[in-house]
């Protein structure tokens, strides 16, 4: 339950989203890929997420740890059952 807390935060989704590749995007660059994300936001969602060892700084910039690349993973698998899912239709 941990975990979908953190998950079901405002826009930490997609900043491991925008961490799904191998760049190191510094903070500013990840602000403006996330188009609309306050500076304070992102810094709470980033420090959450480091505490939980999905994301990391570098120095150079932010990337998934192995566990947030293992979570990317996971994510994807969840993403192709969701493209097939076909809700019950009401009746």
């Amino acid at each position: 339950m941990a975990l979908l807390d953190l998950l079901g935060r405002r826009w930490a989704m997609r900043i491991l989203w925008e961490l799904r590749e191998d760049s190191y995007p510094t903070f500013r660059e990840l602000q403006q890929r996330c188009d609309g994300i306050s500076s304070s936001v992102l810094a709470d969602r980033l420090r959450e997420l480091g505490q939980a060892d999905l994301v990391e700084n570098t120095g150079e910039g932010y990337l998934l740890t192995e566990q947030g690349r293992t979570l990317r993973e996971t994510l994807l698998h969840l993403d192709e059952w969701a493209s097939r899912w076909q809700p019950r239709a009401e009746d």
